[in-house]
């Protein structure tokens, strides 16, 4: 799809382990207990389940859900539990729509089981607020809902450690990336924080406290969570990688990268395409702000030899499109950039709005502006397609996009103040919006490219100016650095 360098690297090292131990380890995923009405001879399996679906791994959650009302087909709260792996609170998307009448009949078999404690009866009536009337209701609505009962829970159930901490879930799920506050994160990370102290080892608390803490803001309060996570659940991928939001927010590459290689090599052993992408992701970020730029070279080799990659599947299809972007772009190479192939119409508006803007930004920057405008145009129609979907975040991303390469456009038809302002206008945005799970942050941020359109029209005081701003944001940024050294000669 796009031209890069030609290296080999098939996970050499991975496959000579495998050949060696044919016996795996003890699976270790930390410790949760959640008191049902069921078999007590299902108590362990179910205790396992929830482990996995607080560590995001849904379809093995699923099965192991599945294990347990198998055994006891009166446990109602074993159907809430596989309803929940089809709701991916902190992911894109939340309801995948394959998953969503199946979680609805789960939901109503829960609904009429009647061997069911009040406190399960209440997780059973909060899940059943994200999916009814999922045809009628907007998200945001149905997740207000949930939200709104899982509060009453809490309060009803104080000391009850598993109630409170899908509260937390809740909140985060529930918060908006338009504030900057982060009024609902740190209510979560303020219930987490002593429910942590009492319960060292529970999977779910110092996972919940990353997110909680996956912003500039509140990156150091994570930081002690970010070290425990993934020896508590090292069995799960994503406990290996969820580490690194936080390393990535201080700029910690090192430590991002060793748990990103930790992540994708037990992903890939697993099958996960989707969690082995995601973690390939913020490990080609790390290698590129750190220099490594021989090694981000072979995470595209990596992500050429996957097979069998699913791109209408967000996770996996954005992660597969932005990682070749990233090579070409936070290298400058503008020529590469004009030739980015657009992916199928299978992908996400997300992701082929990325491509088009990388497209976009090669042109500008190379000084064929009637076809990056061309470009600006595409990103426009993606961005109406979006906002008309009810996705006003992507929308927004998309229309900083926009700008970013109209900004360039203006700067290459030799219309300085113009593209300053425009750039600035995106900076502006993108500072006050905060970037979802699913990326390490935007591929080269506005703020960053102003800093850049400044130091190229000569402006070297509001260019360091910007600059700094850009580290304040995203610290340790290579771009940012070397634009602010340039800016002071």
């Amino acid at each position: 799809m796009w031209r890069l360098l030609a290296l080999a690297f098939l996970f050499p090292a991975l496959v000579a382990a495998q050949e060696e131990h044919n016996h795996p380890a003890p699976e270790k995923l930390g410790t949760a207990s959640f008191s049902t009405s069921c078999k007590p001879t299902t108590q362990q399996e179910f205790n396992r389940a929830i482990a996995l679906l607080h560590s995001f791994a849904y379809k093995p959650a699923e099965e192991a859900f599945q294990s347990v009302a198998e055994r006891d087909p009166r446990c109602a709260i074993a159907h809430w539990g596989i309803a929940m792996t089809h709701y991916h609170q902190l992911w894109e998307p939340r309801l995948p729509t394959s998953g969503i009448v199946a979680a609805q009949k789960e939901i109503a078999l829960a609904a009429k089981l009647p061997e069911v404690s009040e406190r399960e009866r209440g997780f059973i009536r909060a899940l059943s607020l994200v999916f009814k009337n999922s045809s009628i209701l907007p998200y945001s609505m149905r997740a207000s809902n949930y939200e709104k009962a899982m509060r009453e829970l809490a309060a009803t159930n104080p000391k009850d450690v598993e109630v409170q901490v899908f509260y937390a879930l809740a909140l985060l799920s529930d918060a908006s990336p338009l504030d900057t506050e982060h009024r609902k994160q740190k209510e979560a990370a303020d219930l987490l924080e002593p429910l942590w102290r009492a319960f060292p080892d529970h999977p779910g608390i110092p996972h919940y406290l990353i997110h909680a803490c996956d912003s500039q803001e509140l990156a150091s309060r994570g930081l002690v969570a970010a070290r425990a996570y993934s020896r508590i659940a090292p069995s799960a991928p994503h406990a290996l990688h969820m580490p690194s939001h936080i390393f990535t927010r201080l700029g910690l590459w090192n430590d991002s990268i060793s748990s990103n290689l930790a992540a994708r090599n037990a992903a890939h052993q697993q099958g996960d395409i989707g969690e082995e992408l995601h973690a390939m992701d913020y490990l080609l970020y790390a290698y590129l702000q750190s220099g490594r730029d021989g090694e981000a070279a072979q995470v595209i080799q990596q992500l050429k030899a996957i097979k069998n990659l699913d791109g209408g599947e967000f996770k996996s299809g954005y992660a597969a499109t932005a990682m070749p972007i990233r090579y070409i772009v936070e290298r400058q190479q503008w020529a590469e950039a004009e030739k980015v192939v657009t992916p199928p119409a299978s992908f996400s508006p997300q992701a082929q709005a990325t491509a088009v803007w990388a497209r976009g930004l090669g042109l500008a920057h190379n000084g064929h502006v009637r076809e990056a405008y061309k470009e600006s145009e595409r990103l426009r129609i993606i961005e109406k397609q979006l906002r008309e979907s009810g996705d006003g975040y992507w929308a927004m991303q998309v229309s900083i996009m926009r700008r970013e390469v109209l900004a360039w456009s203006a700067q290459a038809e030799k219309k300085p103040d113009e593209a300053a302002a425009i750039l600035r206008s995106a900076a502006d945005d993108e500072d006050g919006i905060e970037k979802l799970p699913v990326t390490p942050g935007p591929i080269i941020p506005a703020r960053e490219q102003l800093g850049d359109l400044l130091l190229e029209q000569g402006e070297f005081p509001s260019a360091s100016k910007a600059f700094e701003t850009a580290l304040i944001n995203a610290p340790g940024r290579r771009g940012a650095l070397l634009g602010r050294s340039a800016a002071f000669r």
